[in-house]
């Protein structure tokens, strides 16, 4: 099937490693430029170079800080000298928490809104003119299964992505008669590096093996009884971006495995 990406260009936070990698190699297949955005300078232009390699696309690896509005103002400008704009906007960029309500400071739900909303405020304000511009576009936002079904250890986490889901909603009414459809993605169990860390450090306490120990996650919650890997998701994510998903707007799509456990 032929997604009619060709000489697109995307843009994609979190985009070093991880599902946001995955996104951008997926991309890139199809012969999309992108642009990756990450804290860490080396890795992201490292990535950005062996991607640009490998499947023969313009690339460009910045070093931003998504929770920072004036690091988000000067990496867009970057992006926008170099290619005048982009088509595909992948908000990515985020991780869990570890916290209680009655316990985590101000301090810390400030940084998770800023992480995993206003990074996407921010960027879909600086972007959506350039998309409209060029005849219109696509912006996803990667939220999670616990904006849904809540896990109780990362209420911070839950919320916040909660949030991300109704922006997905209020963004793509307002940007659709521009021709910029937005969408949302629900991952469940996407086997990350953050995942296997958090495993390792369990392992180290306690008799089992790391991978042992993500196989008892997954049979636990999934019907499917394993994580994916973040190729499958970002094949899903490659999907929507296309014009093959051009009746898809203001949804979100759960990608878990059957983890959900209802239907409304």
């Amino acid at each position: 099937m032929d997604l009619e990406l060709k000489d697109k260009v995307a843009l994609i936070t979190g985009g070093s490693k991880g599902i946001g990698l995955a996104v951008a190699k997926g991309l890139a297949k199809e012969k999309v430029s992108v642009i990756l955005c990450s804290r860490n300078k080396s890795e992201v232009e490292l990535q950005a170079s062996q991607i640009k390699d490998n499947y023969g696309v313009e690339t460009l690896g910045l070093a931003c800080d998504v929770t920072d509005a004036s690091d988000i103002s000067n990496s867009s400008q970057k992006a926008i000298q170099q290619f005048g704009g982009i088509d595909i906007l992948i908000n990515n960029a985020g991780i869990g928490s570890n916290e209680k309500i009655m316990e985590a400071t101000d301090e810390k739900w400030m940084y998770y809104w800023n992480l995993h909303v206003m990074a996407a405020v921010r960027l879909s304000r600086l972007f959506a003119p350039t998309m409209k511009k060029r005849g219109g576009g696509v912006i996803i936002n990667n939220a999670s299964i616990c904006a849904r079904q809540p896990l109780d250890y990362e209420p911070i986490y839950n919320v916040t992505k909660s949030a991300l889901v109704m922006l997905s909603k209020s963004l793509s009414e307002e940007l659709i008669k521009d021709g910029i459809r937005v969408n949302c993605v629900n991952p469940g169990l996407i086997q990350t590096s953050a995942w296997e860390d958090a495993a390792k450090d369990y392992a180290k306490n306690h008799d089992i093996g790391w991978q042992q120990y993500l196989d008892q996650i997954a049979r636990e919650k999934t019907p499917i009884g394993r994580f994916a890997t973040p190729e499958e998701l970002a094949d899903f994510f490659i999907f929507l971006c296309s014009p093959r998903a051009s009746y898809c707007v203001g949804s979100t799509y759960y990608v878990d495995g059957g983890w959900l456990k209802t239907t409304t």
